[in-house]
């Protein structure tokens, strides 16, 4: 099934166009980004998922084929943007290694993280059935993991991409383990005639 574009540009419209941060989900809302935005979070997603200038996305750290919704945290102040991004990578990475690949500072203590104002979903329902599926997630996410190994040694050899190559080689594990979990008993596979 093809990105249904015209569900995903109509969502990304309604996120908001304060400064402050943002996490990229996958199919099942897990967190695999969070990145921060000066300029304005919907113009910095849709950067994204458009592959418009975005490192993310041109380094192989990010497959936009994954990513189903965004949470929004706008803030204030500039100055808020660099301390909630800490909170928020670290909350999220300690759950799942998210593809950020540089690691922000530790949060500062007592960091709190709040509720996202917005959780967007940016994939249409019926495409978010399809993709789940291990027999087409588990080669999507085998030919990402070929893609971003082959820009590590052809051509941004860097600590921050080999730390996105790990979270996608987690993820790569995962849906292998969920793909060999449909395994079934067929008589004779045990060697019995």
């Amino acid at each position: 099934m093809a990105i249904d574009l015209g569900f995903r540009r109509k969502a990304v419209r309604s996120l908001t166009n304060e400064i402050g941060c943002y996490v990229l989900c996958d199919l099942d809302q897990v967190p695999i980004y969070v990145g921060q935005s000066v300029d304005g979070i919907r113009s910095r997603v849709n950067r994204h998922l458009t592959s418009a200038r975005s490192d993310i996305i041109a380094n192989r750290q990010v497959d936009v084929w994954e990513i189903a919704w965004v949470w929004a945290y706008p803030v204030k102040s500039r100055v808020e943007i660099g301390p909630l991004e800490e909170a928020l990578f670290h909350a999220f990475h300690a759950r799942s290694a998210l593809m950020n690949g540089k690691i922000p500072k530790a949060a500062p203590r007592g960091s709190t993280i709040p509720e996202p104002s917005q959780k967007i979903q940016v994939m249409a329902d019926e495409e978010i059935e399809e993709k789940k599926d291990p027999a087409l997630r588990l080669p999507r996410q085998a030919e990402h993991y070929s893609q971003i190994v082959g820009h590590f040694l052809a051509v941004k050899n860097s600590r921050e991409i080999a730390l996105a190559i790990r979270a996608h080689f987690q993820r790569l594990q995962k849906y292998h383990r969920e793909l060999l979990g449909r395994a079934e008993e067929i008589e004779g596979d045990a060697g019995e005639e």
